[in-house]
């Protein structure tokens, strides 16, 4: 019987950028020097292509897309072994300050318009009745609060309490490394009625770093010192140490390169596999991904191993400062729109990147051409 990841997978569609160079077309039209918007007019043809003359279209008059960033959390048992500055309660604690609404990934999101789906792959404990705020706190003033105008949604796809310590054994049995990615599809079908224009990945998880590089390490055969970095800001010493810690973790579980679930399995995080998970739903809906940084760049290439069509899904929000983000950017031939120097996660450089699209997409859809604005055309040379 297929199961969600294959039904998935055999309807994503295999996208080819402006096959008939018709939107490149529509914008050589457009009342501007050609190509004088640059990486803009870029986005815009990778938007339209992706979702199709008639959905593009629909943003002539629009004010703005459906923009939702979806933040997965989970904890790691290799905490243990004194891989992050930070204890593994800080992830429990920073899912409730998504869920008020007062953290940075919920300030961009409200900055750039668009929906936070906050959600439990694995947290080490549980959260309870917990809601939403339903009405927005202080905006500023003497109180200091901040705007809340759209709450985000929680949402449970618990599939345990944490990974397990994966320097002892595999960090998740295969079973648990399926229902992570299926539970990052069923994430996405579930939000899909409310409307989604653009999708924006997303990660919280103490120690997250630290299984994100092992699976980068196995999937592109690069060395482990080489995309490995210092997370929440190791010293030298506590650098290395994790290197070792993720070596010894490849020599215990001999994760298998050509199987990516067992990659995930043995040496992931829950929240990494539902990412991988949410890139497969949107592809196989015609909906493009912003990746946000490291964490959610190395789910995306898990996708990308299960059914390459995925990757001509994904856009790069932004270069992370975290070593390893360049190079599986590279690996998967993407050219990030901005450098920061941005390491946080929870989505931040997503929703960045998500008002660039929109920006593209609306000069495709709302400029004038040349002709109906009476400007004159280039001379020919």
């Amino acid at each position: 019987m297929a199961t969600l990841l294959d039904k998935t997978i055999e309807n994503i569609e295999e996208i080819k950028i402006d096959a008939d160079g018709a939107i490149r077309a529509r914008l050589d039209e457009l009342a501007i020097p050609r190509k004088s918007l640059g990486r803009l007019e870029e986005l815009a043809i990778v938007y339209a292509s992706i979702r199709g003359t008639a959905r593009t279209n629909k943003f002539v008059h629009a004010t703005q897309m459906h923009k939702v960033i979806f933040t997965m959390a989970g904890d790691h048992g290799i905490v243990e072994e004194g891989v992050s500055l930070f204890p593994q309660e800080v992830t429990r604690q920073m899912v409730l300050n998504f869920i008020d609404g007062g953290a940075a990934i919920n300030v961009l999101a409200r900055h750039v318009g668009a929906r936070v789906i906050v959600v439990d792959c694995g947290v080490a404990s549980d959260f309870g009745n917990i809601t939403p705020p339903q009405s927005p706190p202080s905006q500023g003033g003497d109180k200091g609060g901040y705007n809340n105008s759209t709450s985000p949604r929680f949402c449970i796809k618990k599939i345990g309490y944490g990974t397990k310590n994966m320097l002892k054994g595999p960090a998740m049995s295969r079973g648990e490394a399926m229902r992570a990615i299926e539970g990052g599809i069923e994430v996405f079908e579930e939000e899909l009625p409310d409307g989604i224009d653009i999708a924006g990945t997303g990660d919280m998880g103490i120690g997250n770093t630290t299984p994100s590089s092992a699976i980068l390490a196995v999937l592109t055969g690069t060395d482990i010192e080489e995309v490995t970095g210092r997370g929440t800001g190791l010293d030298d010493i506590a650098l290395k140490k994790k290197i070792a810690t993720i070596k010894q973790v490849l020599k215990v579980n001999k994760p298998d390169v050509s199987d990516p679930v067992d990659v995930l399995a043995k040496v992931g995080g829950f929240e990494i596999g539902a990412i991988a998970g949410l890139c497969l739903a949107a592809a196989r809906h015609r909906i493009p991904v912003l990746l946000d940084g490291f964490i959610s760049t190395v789910g995306a290439l898990i996708a990308c191993r299960l059914s390459p069509k995925v990757n001509n899904y994904l856009i790069a929000s932004h270069k992370s400062v975290e070593k390893g983000h360049g190079f599986v950017l590279e690996y998967l031939g993407k050219k990030p729109l901005l450098d920061l120097n941005l390491r946080l996660g929870e989505g931040t450089g997503a929703a960045l990147g998500m008002s660039l699209v929109e920006a593209g997409v609306k000069i495709l859809t709302q400029m004038a051409t040349f002709s109906n604005a009476k400007v004159s055309k280039p001379q020919p040379t």
